[in-house]
C-alpha cells in the first residue's frame, strides 16, 4: 500500500483519497510536513498531550500514520542531519514493526544530496534522554539507532486502528552530545521555543551559552535535512510497502 498523496491509478487500483496522519513533536516539524494529502498533529514534545490528541482523532478519516521529525542519536556513528528510517519502534517490552520502507532509488537520491540514510530501530520514551551516559545505556538496552517521544505512541495508535505505520527521523543531538537542561525546558505548550526563557536562563548561567549554540546548530542542521525529506511523504516519491 502506498501512503503518499499521489499515486498511479493506471494499474486499476482505486486511490484512497483520505489523508495520511503525520505525527510531530515540534511546530517546526509540523510546518515542514504540512501540505496536501497530510493531516498534521503536533504534541509539543508532550507524550500525554499526544495521547490526548489521538484519543479524539477518528482513525477512519486517514489511511496511515507516519512519525516525522527530529530525534536524539543513540548510534554513536550517526551525526546531526543523518536520516533514520525506522524498521521498528521499541518502548519497554513492546515492539512495533514499521510496515513501510523507503525504496532504494529514494535512498540513493538522498545520498547524492549528502544526507546519510540508515534503516534502524527507534526507541520511544516519555522524557527527553539528554545525558550521554543515558543515551549509551538506552542504545545498549534496545539496539535502537535513535530516540524520540512520539514514534511509540504513533505506532501504538496505528496498530490499534489497523493502519499502516512508518517513521522517519533526522538526528538532531547525536549520541556524543548532551542536551543542556535549558534546551529541554524552553518549549512552549504550542511547541514553539520560548526565547525569553532561553535568554533568562543564559543571563543566570552564561556558561550554558556555548552548549546552547552547539545544540542550536545541530537542530538547524536537522531541520534542513528534514526539509529535504519532505518528498518522502509524497506518493510516487515516498513510502512503499516493506517485505515483512
Amino acid at each position: 500500500m502506498n501512503l503518499g498523496a499521489g499515486g498511479d491509478a493506471s494499474a486499476g487500483n482505486q486511490i484512497d483519497p483520505r489523508p495520511v496522519l503525520i505525527v510531530t513533536g515540534l511546530v517546526q516539524e509540523a510546518r515542514i510536513a504540512a501540505g496536501p494529502g497530510m493531516t498534521v498533529i503536533c504534541s509539543s514534545s508532550d507524550p500525554q498531550q499526544l495521547r490526548a490528541l489521538l484519543t479524539v482523532f477518528d482513525p477512519t478519516t486517514i489511511r496511515g500514520v507516519i512519525s516525522f521529525g527530529v530525534a536524539g542519536g543513540l548510534d554513536p556513528t550517526l551525526k546531526s542531519g543523518d536520516v533514520v528510517v525506522a524498521t521498528e519502534v521499541l518502548a519497554g517490552d513492546t515492539r512495533w514493526l514499521a510496515g513501510l520502507a523507503l525504496n532504494e532509488e529514494l535512498i540513493a537520491g538522498v545520498a547524492l544530496k549528502r544526507r546519510r540514510v540508515v534503516r534502524g530501530g527507534l526507541a520511544g520514551v516519555e522524557q527527553v534522554v539528554a545525558a550521554r551516559a543515558c543515551k549509551a545505556a538506552l542504545r545498549s538496552e534496545t539496539g535502537a539507532a535513535a530516540v524520540d517521544m512520539e514514534s511509540h505512541i504513533a505506532a501504538a495508535y496505528a496498530a490499534e486502528a489497523g493502519l499502516p505505520f512508518a517513521a522517519l527521523r533526522v538526528i538532531s543531538d547525536p549520541a556524543t552530545r548532551a542536551l543542556p537542561a535549558l534546551a529541554m525546558t524552553a518549549i512552549k505548550p504550542n511547541g514553539d521555543i520560548d526565547l525569553r526563557k532561553v535568554l533568562r536562563g543564559v543571563a543566570r548561567n552564561p556558561m550554558t551559552l556555548r552548549a546552547l549554540v552547539s545544540t542550536g546548530i545541530d537542530f538547524n542542521r536537522a531541520l534542513k535535512s528534514l526539509r529535504g525529506c519532505r518528498g518522502f511523504l509524497l506518493g510516487s516519491e515516498g513510502f512503499v510497502t516493506a517485505d515483512l
